[in-house]
């Protein structure tokens, strides 16, 4: 009998310390990859992409390249640019939506009609956000018929009878072929030139591998208004099939500069002055009757980001990501319990970038995701006891896959800032993050506790808690069963703090009345109690006469 005792009690400790051992092991909890990234809260220029790994991934945005990247107000012949003080769109087209048929101008100054032969492609052969306008896919028997931009009121610079100062067009173009010919972008109304009605137009078309231009009865002398000027130019770079080039005309009313610009250099620059020098009588653009944009009349390619601006930009950028990054943060994250440690952050995800129509991807899991082109992630973590005070907490930078030290509490949130490419060109991106920790422990209740009778009192005892945070123990008592808050002891209501001993009397109590006691050790979290669990219950009944 004693050696099956023995052997029971082996077993029984034997499976209490396993069981402590599993209880306190690592634990972890997955963002993204299978879990998702709905804890993925505020994201800045940060958007998911689903076509680089199994799972969806956190990527810059290229859709968010502003004017505050880098547009100004130009003065003067090539720079002296200051800040623009207001946006300056006039018109945005972006072929972001999923079909053609909702291609907008996000300004609502113009209103598109979409021919129904016009298609949409997504965001891997798109420049910039999550599509593109392809024209010409029919083939080159038979083109797209063209997307025609119709101005909807005065506010509309294009809109009849407005007189321009400076303005701007821009747009990126993808060309198959560049074949001679294919016209990219026009513009044409109605003016009335010498008592007759003549064609206003601008053109823009395919010209020996270069983009032609052309401004006919735009210009128009401020002092004599049936005095026009043509203008024709091109540019010295060849613009080469299968590939994006940037192109901006821009157009400075006070010095009268007109200047053309692919992939933000200087190609061309002309005065429409009465002298086509400086310093000399500005013409300045007065726009017809009836005018319309019209965008891939003949022309097989894609286009994409079509901007008007009322101001003569200085440098719009040409990067596919913005310079200022992008920033990711979680909601607060629950550990489930208080003074849990976070012992290591293991991340996955790499870098990315579009070349032409190719997509290049390079992979990492953990350590410092820092890339030859300069494109970086750089992560940050921070806890508090409660989720309300994290944004009072201090971010904490750690390395993927390194320890963490330091970082404790119930909640914690976790920071991610994505840095493109040194040419703007590749982003990285985030596939997923295991947020490895050890929970916060609670101590074990005491062992052996006991209640003695006395006369209006009653004498408690216990072997202290085997747990070595343990700072101190609560008594519970109740005249009720099941009930934890009495009031009648002269130390005060339930619970009451006993400090960091092994016995304790309460007095105060009525003879006569059975009462019920418990106890927990507790330890203290950031100035808080953090209490384990009741040892069993044990009653009393104070009664006159029992003081020894």
């Amino acid at each position: 009998m004693k050696k099956s005792l023995i052997i029971l009690n082996t077993v029984y400790l034997f499976l209490f310390v396993c069981g402590s051992v599993f209880a306190v092991g690592e634990r972890t909890i997955d963002l993204g990859g299978s879990a998702a990234w709905t804890r993925a809260e505020t994201r800045t220029n940060i958007i998911e992409a689903r076509s680089l790994r199994p799972h969806p991934v956190l990527i810059l945005s290229s859709a968010s390249v502003s004017q505050a990247d880098g547009y100004s107000a130009a003065t003067g012949v090539l720079g002296n640019f200051s800040q623009l003080a207001q946006p300056s769109l006039d018109m945005s087209i972006s072929f972001d939506e999923s079909r053609p048929e909702l291609f907008r101008d996000i300004t609502g100054n113009y209103r598109l009609t979409v021919p129904s032969d016009l298609e949409v492609v997504d965001r891997l052969r798109a420049r910039a956000g999550n599509g593109a306008a392809l024209f010409g896919r029919s083939g080159a028997d038979r083109n797209t018929g063209p997307l025609v931009i119709q101005p909807q009121g005065r506010e509309a610079l294009f809109s009849n009878g407005n007189r321009l100062r400076d303005f701007s067009i821009e747009f990126w173009v993808f060309p198959q072929n560049m074949v001679n010919g294919e016209q990219i972008l026009s513009w044409v109304a109605v003016r009335q030139v010498n008592g007759h009605q003549a064609i206003q137009r601008i053109n823009c078309v395919a010209s020996r591998n270069r983009l032609q231009w052309s401004f006919v009865n735009f210009f128009a002398s401020s002092t004599n208004g049936n005095a026009y000027l043509n203008l024709e130019f091109s540019g010295n770079t060849p613009v080469v099939p299968r590939r994006w080039s940037h192109h901006i005309i821009r157009f400075d009313a006070t010095t009268g500069l007109l200047e053309y610009l692919v992939d933000g250099s200087s190609e061309t620059i002309i005065y429409a002055t009465s002298t086509g020098r400086e310093n000399s009588e500005v013409h300045t653009p007065v726009i017809g009757a009836n005018g319309n944009f019209l965008i891939g009349e003949s022309f097989n390619g894609l286009i994409d980001e079509f901007k008007v601006h009322n101001a003569c930009i200085g440098r719009s950028s040409i990067h596919r990501y913005s310079a200022a990054g992008g920033r990711m943060q979680t909601s607060p994250i629950d550990l489930g319990e208080s003074a849990s440690g976070v012992m290591r952050i293991n991340v996955t995800g790499g870098r990315t970038s579009l070349r032409g129509t190719s997509v290049r991807n390079e992979f990492r899991e953990n350590g410092r995701f820092k890339f030859s082109d300069d494109s970086e992630m750089n992560f940050f973590i921070r806890a508090s006891e409660r989720s309300y005070d994290l944004g009072r907490a201090r971010w904490v930078h750690f390395t993927p896959g390194s320890d963490v030290s330091g970082i404790q509490g119930r909640y914690v949130q976790i920071a991610v800032d994505f840095y493109p490419s040194a040419d703007g060109e590749s982003s990285p991106y985030l596939e997923q993050m295991h947020i490895v920790y050890m929970p916060g422990e609670v101590p074990l209740p005491p062992r052996n506790f006991t209640a003695i009778a006395r006369d209006g009192k009653v004498e408690l005892r216990w072997r202290i808690s085997p747990s070595q945070n343990t700072e101190g123990y609560r008594i519970y008592y109740s005249g009720v069963r099941g009930e934890l808050f009495g009031t009648d002891a002269f130390q005060g209501s339930s619970p009451i703090d006993a400090g960091n001993r092994n016995s304790f009397v309460i007095e105060g109590l009525a003879n006569g009345t059975l009462y019920y006691f418990r106890v927990a050790a507790y330890t203290r979290v950031s100035g808080e109690i953090n209490e384990g669990e009741f040892t069993a219950e044990v009653t009393a009944r104070p009664l006159a006469g029992l003081d020894p």
